[in-house]
């Protein structure tokens, strides 16, 4: 874990970092200091309410209803999320399974009763992005079912005779040949210790699926790829049965040549980036713009068919690119920067910030083993100080316990356990 010593010191332009932390008019009462190592430009003492803020990765939202958090989201003048486009995404995953069966099919039927059987591993039943992904997947293979107006997400547990109400059999011609789709069986991948997105207990549900439907599973889907790594290594590979995920993790990628079927690039590289991006930004008292749309002064600049940005709820979504077997040479590392945007900016007119960021998790392998790598290098092209904290994917507790001096920060970058607890850390902040 990389972790740089933080030091205080004395501000000398306090007019200045007032403007590129959000701070409030000069009545502002102050609750802390913070030092830069950038070579003479220091922030003076700003209000922990009104620094820079970016909540990344789990957007803050009711875990039920899918309800965008605004209180959280507009918590100050200097708030952002970052992720990306889930729907996007999740439509990407679902087509990319439909042509893998369109293409395979007669192969992919392993005891040619003509249907065609699938098991999805859900990650969190809370998280939008589960929610979409699921809801993405079953829309592409017609066996969602509509509720509330969109499609169920609920998990199905098991589905052997197409009897289940959370899903139907859909169906699919193929060379004149009409195949029966059919959901055999999904779940929550929650340990007993409460964490979700949990490969361990993926590889053991597949095992269990098996049991239970052997030759019947044609077809394995997962919410990402440490649990699709999970499963495909525990029994997909073996047994030659292609496994979907998402992420496009340099392991999952990798696999695409010894038979995993493919995954989704979230453009990790690319909301990385934005995460440190918006916060470097806001310290500097520029528009939050510049060196994402507009170019900046080392000629970093992204393009429109890579990210957009939504005012209304103040969110910056990358775009998501399906790997297969066509071009997965080309994501074989996941923690490459992205080439617009890795110039080196100039310690002068950007002195170095203080971030205290933190992962939900030290275990999920997206977020350690991509997202993580990929935002300590931009730390570094960004002239930020970053302190990263590791969760236990279980409790927020665990994570804000180590935040106990704010004031020791310029800025701060959250990825919440769960999407319902954003108040947990601006309630810190506000204090």
């Amino acid at each position: 874990m990389k972790k740089r010593i933080l030091a205080l010191s004395l501000s000398a332009a306090m007019a200045l970092s007032l403007a590129a932390c959000g701070g409030g008019d000069s009545g502002t009462q102050p609750s802390g200091s913070q030092e830069t190592s950038g070579g003479g430009a220091s922030t003076t003492e700003v209000a922990n309410k009104d620094k820079p803020l970016v909540w990344f990765n789990r957007q803050p939202s009711n875990s039920s209803t899918g309800e965008l958090d605004m209180t959280a989201l507009t918590f100050n003048d200097n708030t952002y999320y970052v992720g990306f486009d889930a729907n996007q995404g999740a439509e990407l995953q679902g087509t990319m399974i439909v042509d893998y069966i369109k293409a395979h099919a007669a192969e992919i039927d392993r005891n040619g009763d003509g249907i065609i059987g699938y098991v999805l591993a859900v990650g969190d039943i809370g998280h939008n992005d589960s929610i979409a992904r699921t809801r993405g997947v079953r829309a592409a293979l017609g066996t969602g079912v509509e509720k509330d107006g969109a499609i169920d997400s609920t998990p199905v547990g098991t589905n052997a005779d197409g009897s289940s109400t959370v899903v139907k059999d859909g169906s699919i011609e193929v060379d004149g040949t009409t195949y029966t789709i059919r959901e055999l069986a999904s779940q929550e991948m929650k340990n007993s210790a409460g964490a979700t997105w949990d490969a361990a207990t993926a590889g053991n549900a597949i095992g269990t699926w098996a049991s239970s439907f052997g030759d019947q599973i044609d077809i394995v889907v997962s919410n990402n790829d440490g649990m699709g790594m999970s499963m495909f290594n525990a029994w997909s590979k073996e047994n030659k049965v292609p496994t979907f995920g998402y992420d496009a993790n340099s392991d999952a990628v990798a696999a695409i040549a010894e038979g995993y079927g493919g995954t989704i690039s979230q453009h990790a590289d690319v909301q990385a980036y934005l995460t440190l991006r918006v916060l470097r930004n806001a310290l500097d008292g520029v528009d939050v713009d510049m060196g994402i749309g507009t170019e900046d002064d080392a000629g970093n600049v992204l393009t429109d068919d890579v990210f957009y940005y939504d005012e209304a709820t103040r969110s910056y979504y990358a775009l998501n690119v399906a790997v297969t077997a066509d071009n997965y040479q080309d994501f074989l590392d996941s923690t490459v920067t992205y080439a617009p945007v890795s110039n080196q900016l100039d310690a002068t007119a950007h002195p170095t910030k203080n971030v205290w960021l933190n992962i939900y998790n030290s275990a999920d392998n997206f977020l350690g083993s991509t997202y993580q790598p990929l935002l300590q290098k931009y730390d570094d092209l960004l002239n930020l100080n970053v302190e990263y904290i590791a969760g236990d994917g279980q409790t927020e507790s665990n994570i804000t316990n180590r935040l106990g001096n704010p004031s020791a920060y310029d800025a701060f970058a959250i990825n919440m356990v769960k999407t319902d607890n954003a108040a947990s850390y601006t309630g810190i902040l506000s204090q």
